[in-house]
């Protein structure tokens, strides 16, 4: 029951982060298309400190309890995933689409690589071979040209490695310190608000040669900015949640599923270009998440039945995380009983 409970609660949560996703993506490309705003960081700064203050009027009314952790770690964590979205736009302005495309591509193996490295997970032969068709359907139905630069290319490797880490920190968090998407995203959000409020007008002059304080507000332009910000509310929340419940990479092969949808979107209902390689590219994308989400499942179940034929002490070693210390959730664990001992100072 509980395991069929859980499972309905990843669905939910994957259908929620592509439903608010594509929403989203259709608010923001009328906002910036048809009513010319296009300072997307300042618009995301926005964005986060709704969610923190939706998050706060949720707390008070006490439909979740807030949870104190470390301040050393999630003022890092908050500030590593503001500044993320920074350099990805700044990636997308100093780049052309395709290698920007190339850029989000390489999001997973690179996050592939750190999770073996860093915290020596396995990945088997088929989930490898998943990704690689869904990495290749992708690139074709989205990459058109590879223009280099040196800026770019620096910008988008920084990216890459600041996406890649948030989003193994924000899965290792809430596992290891046993805080809940809702807790990790209330208590990240003004910090990750707040590098983007000090930088965001900054990086949309850089990229749009335009001060987002002298735009003419029109209450046309206000009212999708608040259309933008409340479905930011749910997509934030969807993201912490989907890789909480599931994994970052899973979050990435998700990621690229909206890509397809947004594609599909623009030739369905505002003609886009879309050609036969388009086509064939979200096929073959599809086709590689499909062959994912089955390796996912059954490799998740092995697992799940191993770990519950494990030792208690072998499980109490298995919380501990390169990436956090040796600490878990304000308490340190004595290696010799396994009871813990308080300590403040996680991270």
């Amino acid at each position: 029951m509980v395991e069929g409970s859980f499972q309905i609660g990843v669905i939910g949560s994957l259908a929620l982060s592509v439903a608010s996703s594509v929403a989203i993506v259709i608010c923001n490309k009328a906002l910036m298309s048809s009513l010319g705003f296009p300072f997307a960081t300042t618009l995301t700064s926005w964005h986060l400190m709704v969610t923190f203050c939706t998050l706060h009027v949720a707390q008070r009314l006490h439909f979740f309890e807030a949870k104190a952790i470390d301040s050393r770690t999630i003022v890092l964590f908050g500030l590593l995933n503001g500044t993320s979205i920074g350099l990805l736009n700044l990636s997308l302005g100093f780049n052309s689409i395709g290698f920007y495309q190339m850029t989000k591509l390489a999001i997973i193996p690179f996050t592939v690589m750190l999770e073996t490295i860093f915290l020596k997970k396995k990945f088997s032969q088929s989930i490898k071979l998943s990704l690689v068709i869904l990495l290749l359907g992708v690139g074709i139905a989205s990459i058109t040209d590879l223009k280099l630069n040196l800026l770019g290319s620096i910008l988008s490797f920084l990216a890459i490695a600041t996406t890649c880490v948030g989003q193994i920190m924000t899965n290792t968090i809430q596992k290891r310190l046993k805080v809940s998407s809702t807790q990790l995203l209330y208590q990240s959000s003004p910090y990750q608000a707040a590098i983007l409020f000090a930088t965001g007008p900054f990086v949309d002059r850089c990229l749009t040669k335009r001060n987002v304080f002298a735009y003419d507000y029109s209450p046309v332009v206000l009212g999708f900015i608040v259309l933008s910000c409340l479905i930011a509310v749910s997509v934030n929340f969807s993201t912490f949640l989907v890789i909480g419940t599931t994994s970052p990479v899973t979050y990435q092969v998700l990621g690229h599923l909206k890509t397809c949808l947004v594609l599909s979107f623009g030739y369905t209902l505002l003609h886009d270009p879309f050609t036969a390689r388009n086509i064939i590219g979200i096929l073959v994308a599809i086709f590689g998440m499909a062959l994912y989400s089955y390796f996912f499942v059954r490799e998740s179940k092995k697992l799940k039945l191993a770990a519950d034929s494990l030792p208690i002490s072998t499980q109490i070693r298995d919380e501990e995380s390169p990436l956090l210390g040796s600490k878990v959730g304000g308490h340190q664990l004595d290696r010799e009983n396994g009871t813990d001992q308080t300590k403040k100072d996680v991270a």
